[in-house]
């Protein structure tokens, strides 16, 4: 029998019945465990017993990242440190980093669910899977890896960067899948195009982590190295790491493990529930998460749940791509944007590729003025520069309303990342 990192539960009743069991532990451990849970439940006058349906998760306190910081080495640590067998941390470049502590349960509930990620995604124990993503004090190597492991494939830790090895090691290992930022996706695919290697590689499988990016940029990648799927795979350092959710082979949605936690689509200025289908902020809540429980945490990340059913007959739900954060909002001559606007906008666009920059001044009129860096498709003449720049400039003064100059450059001429692309660059309060 085929070992399978599905839920054992089968219907939605049953993962509800789930979930409560989940919910009634996080908060008693965290209450009995944690000085600064128990602080801020007694301040919100909730005990433990008070949570006695799902319908009671909104009688809890929000949790931020601030409370991450303030608790600095160890915040919201639930268990003695002698339990802890590991540390990661959030690769913020701000402040102190966000330290979140694992026990070995921690790490075993990490790494079954990441494994699920491969089985959702149609892998066998006959893949051999490239992980170019970073390792070290941050989640993503070792996720990536020990998933990987777990679930039977051969691992190939590879780490970003470094065309040069990951092009051998496509042709050499047979590499089948592969695991990298989208960013880093593209460069290779470029790179393996240029190197004219594409008939000597296996590559079917592309899984991305840790940056959005945009429908343009998908099917550029995919086109380019004739992939059969590419697959978006969420995650985050306080609710474990990444590997949270995949969406599968129908790519109607990311299904997200909700086993493992609660999740709630809240608006992020009233923080009440917006209605399915419609964007807001991600509010987890952890349900088997010993070191360091999260309630009601927001993440900041703004998605929107899917409704139905998925093709696949999974129970599992869905919510939307990480469509950007609450905190990464421009906002622009009184107007509120976010770069998945802009990312939604080219992508319907012919004859532009999928790099661009969006560049913020404010100039000595006191004026703000807003420069789109666009990159033409590949082989596509710059003569059309005027005409795509119209059409531009056209789409995003109607759908977001606002006036943006647009510069045309040369395929290939924005620069490309082997982790994550920089695209804002606001130059206003310098």
């Amino acid at each position: 029998m085929t070992k399978t990192f599905m839920p054992a539960v089968e219907t939605e009743d049953e993962l509800r019945d789930l979930q409560l069991e989940g919910l009634k532990w996080t908060v008693n451990h965290a209450y009995n465990g944690s000085p600064a849970y128990l602080k801020k439940m007694n301040d919100s006058g909730v005990k433990p017993g008070d949570i006695q349906s799902l319908d009671d998760l909104t009688k809890l306190p929000f949790t931020t990242s601030s409370d991450l910081q303030e608790g600095y080495p160890f915040p919201l640590l639930s268990v003695p440190l002698d339990k802890v067998v590991r540390i990661h941390a959030s690769s913020g470049t701000t402040g102190k980093r966000k330290v979140l502590c694992y026990t070995q349960k921690d790490i075993d509930d990490w790494k079954h669910f990441f494994a699920r990620c491969y089985e959702i995604a149609g892998l066998t124990t006959e893949d051999r899977v490239q992980l170019a993503v970073g390792y070290g004090v941050w989640t993503a190597g070792l996720g990536f890896q020990l998933g990987c492991e777990a679930f039977g494939a051969m691992a190939i830790p590879a780490g970003p960067g470094n065309m040069d090895m990951q092009c051998q090691f496509l042709e050499d290992f047979g590499t089948t899948t592969m695991c990298c930022t989208a960013s880093m996706g593209l460069l290779l695919a470029e790179v393996v195009n240029k190197r004219g290697i594409k008939d000597k590689i296996r590559l079917k499988k592309m899984i991305f982590g840790s940056e959005r990016h945009s429908d343009a940029m998908s099917r550029r990648i995919k086109e380019l190295l004739g992939l059969e799927h590419l697959f978006d795979l969420p995650g985050m350092t306080e609710l474990y790491g990444p590997g949270t959710g995949l969406d599968c082979i129908h790519h109607t949605g990311i299904h997200y493990w909700a086993d493992y936690y609660i999740l709630e689509i809240l608006d992020p200025e009233t923080l009440q529930p917006v209605p399915e289908g419609e964007t807001g902020e991600m509010v987890v809540t952890t349900l088997k998460k010993e070191a360091v429980p999260l309630i009601r945490y927001r993440t900041r990340d703004l998605t929107r749940l899917v409704p139905g059913q998925c093709p696949c007959g999974s129970i599992l739900p869905r919510h939307d791509r990480i469509l950007g954060r609450s905190d990464d909002m421009i906002i622009f001559r009184a107007v509120n944007i976010y770069p998945s606007q802009i990312d939604h906008i080219l992508s319907g666009i012919e004859g532009i590729g999928s790099e661009y920059q969006i560049i913020l001044d404010r100039k000595e009129d006191g004026r703000d003025y807003m420069t789109l860096k666009v990159e033409r498709a590949q082989g596509i003449d710059q003569e059309k520069n005027t005409e795509l720049s119209n059409i531009i400039a056209g789409e995003i003064k109607n759908q977001i309303l606002v006036s943006a100059k647009v510069d045309l450059v040369g395929y290939g001429d924005l620069p490309r990342s082997e982790r994550k692309s920089k695209r804002v660059f606001d130059n206003r309060d310098e």
